[in-house]
């Protein structure tokens, strides 16, 4: 599976943008874990991560839409997990089912 492009610009936290699909769990000093769900079909606005893990908790068809427009589709399995780059990004399930994903973020 390739990996997200790294692409950073907004700075828009996806809990204060976001907050129907953006929970935080837990913080401190070198990490926020936040779990992110997705109903059928529903899409996110545009926000940025820092660098980060996901954990996929579900099946995912997903796609990622960057600022410059461009578009990465992804099909990801339950229990995958992936190192992603700092990035801003709009994500969408394609899919009929639920999405789930727990992001570890890094803090610098």
């Amino acid at each position: 599976m390739a990996q997200a492009k790294p692409q950073t610009t907004a700075g828009r936290d996806p809990v204060s943008v976001d907050p129907d699909h953006y929970r935080v769990e837990t913080e401190n000093d070198q990490v926020r874990v936040l779990r992110a769900r997705y109903g059928p079909k529903e899409k996110s606005v545009m926000h940025t991560h820092p660098a980060s893990v996901a954990i996929f908790m579900t099946d995912a068809r997903c796609r990622f839409t960057y600022p410059d427009g461009k578009k990465e589709d992804h099909d990801i399995k339950a229990g995958t997990t992936m190192t992603m780059p700092a990035m801003d990004h709009l994500p969408e399930n394609l899919g009929n089912t639920p999405i789930e994903v727990i992001l570890v973020e890094l803090k610098r």
